[in-house]
Formats: C-alpha cells, structure tokens, sequence
C-alpha cells in the first residue's frame, strides 16, 4: 500500500507521461567510468611519449570495429569482404601519417577495387548488396577514423587530439548528467529513444565551454574559435550517435559488440567520435592553422 492508503501500481503500469524524467543507464555505469578512464588514460600517455603508437591505437580501434560492423551486418546475411576491408583499413590509417590526405584516398579506392574481386567467388546473388556492405564498413569505420591520424601529425598534434578528446567527452557528460536529471522533451524517440533535448542542450552547453578552454589555452587561439569549434564537435558527436543507432536499428541489434564491459562494442564507445575527427581536423587547420 501507498503512503495515501492507495494501492500501489506496479512500475510498468506508471504512464510515461507520470515520470518523463525518470531514465536508466541500462548498463553497468561503474564498468562503463572504469572502461572509459582506462582508454583515455592509455591515449594520454601515447600522445605525449611516442604519437605513432597512438597511429596505433587508432588502427587497432579500426580493427575491432570493423569485425564489429561486419559481424552485425552478418546476421542479416550481408557479407563484408573482411580480410580486403581490414587491411585496407589499416592502409588508411597508416598512410595518412607519411602521405596526408592523398594516402588515405589512395588506400581507400585501392580497397573498393578489390572488395569488388574479393566477391566474385560467391556469385550474383547479393553481390552489389556485399559489395556496397563492404565499401560502407571500409569508409564509415577506417575512412572517418584516419582523420585522427592526420590530426596528430603536426607538431602540436598532441594538443589537437586532446582538444577532440575533451570537447567530445565533455559532451557526453553534460548530455548524460542534464539528460538524466531532467530529460523530458525526446529529441529522435524512433532512432535513439534515450536522447532528449534537454540532454542536448546540456551537451552543447559544457561541451561548448570545454572546446572553447581547450582551443584557447592548448593551442593559443581565439576564445569564439574555439566555442565555435566546441559546438561543432557537440553537433557531430550527436550525429555520429544518431547514425549508430540507426544502423542497428536497421539490424535488429542492441550493441554491435561486448569487448567493454558497460559500453558494448568498441564501435559503440567511437561512434560519436568518427565524424568529430573529420569535423576536427578540418575546423582546427581553418580556425588554428599550424603555425598561424
């Protein structure tokens, strides 16, 4: 019985509307704390020692994801031409460090081509549908992600990823602490039923500020500069999200994987991160060109 001497309800009777606000993790949020701070600990110490094992870092990312998103789009009997898709993966990632942006074109028509031979032992049947499956994972995984190599490559590329790091992750705690305190208004409820406004709101306000003090005092620029690169980041990372979740809609799956305990798949934790390397590496040499 209810204090007022009613009978209680069970909770899955409560209308939605009774308690908007009320919002679950659905995961193990001390594993997910603990999970996050190990990898950001071991990007930290790789920026700031040797920047080719972050290269490495970023490529071993590439890898998993990309069994990731192949093994998901299996259960729809979509077939990824995996071995051509990693190892072309890893040419982009790789050769964006002595080659820029021609080396990652390169690798990557280089792999379409032969994601495009790979196939033909299995047939007419499903081949554009393979084939289309395959170049997708090899440009949204391998193609998006390169952009963090290019982004570490200058001298002061360190602080460039670190801007990256903070801005997005800030983002993600003021969406999570705004979205669960007072999340009420759904921003996409058939894409990402978890997300709202409010949460966003939250996300572009302290990831905004956390781009603006990144941009400012790592590497010297104009405050707007970086509230501006900030908002963008929050903009991206929500997309990159939005898109995620789509696609697994599209599969019927929850997490694309189970390497980390309380995220799911790596995909799942780099997700926000994919676009917002791109939409970094190009706002940062517009707005904080090296040596400017």
């Amino acid at each position: 019985m209810a204090a007022s001497g009613l009978p209680e309800r069970p909770h899955s009777a409560v209308h939605p509307a009774e308690r908007p606000h009320i919002r679950r993790a659905g995961r193990n949020l001390w594993a997910a704390i603990a999970v996050g701070l190990l990898m950001g600990a071991g990007i930290l110490v790789a920026l700031f020692t040797v920047r080719q094992v972050f290269i490495g870092i970023v490529a071993a990312a590439v890898a998993v994801s990309s069994c990731e998103l192949a093994g998901a789009l299996r259960r729809t009997d979509v077939r990824v031409s995996l071995p051509p898709v990693l190892l072309g993966g890893q040419a982009m990632v790789w050769l964006a460090w002595p080659l820029g942006r021609d080396g990652i074109l390169v690798a990557f028509v280089i792999t379409a081509l032969v994601c495009l031979v790979w196939r033909f032992p299995r047939g007419a049947a499903g081949y554009v549908r393979d084939v289309s499956a395959s170049v997708f994972s090899t440009a949204y995984v391998a193609g998006l992600a390169a952009f963090a190599t290019l982004l570490v490559v200058p001298a002061d590329g360190a602080a460039r990823v670190l801007c990256l790091m903070l801005a997005g992750v800030a983002s993600d705690i003021g969406g999570y602490a705004t979205g669960v305190l007072g999340g009420r208004h759904l921003m996409a409820p058939s894409i990402s039923p978890k997300k709202s406004w409010e949460g966003f709101i939250g996300s572009l306000v302290v990831g905004t500020a956390a781009g603006a003090l990144s941009v400012t005092f790592l590497l010297g620029g104009q405050p707007w500069r970086g509230v501006v690169f900030g908002a963008a980041i929050v903009l991206t990372a929500t997309g990159g999200d939005l898109v995620e979740s789509l696609i697994k809609r599209d599969l019927g799956v929850k997490d694309m994987g189970t390497v980390l305990p309380g995220h799911g798949g790596l995909m799942d934790r780099i997700d926000s991160l994919l676009p917002s390397a791109v939409v970094s590496w190009l706002l940062l040499s517009l707005l904080v060109p090296v040596g400017g």
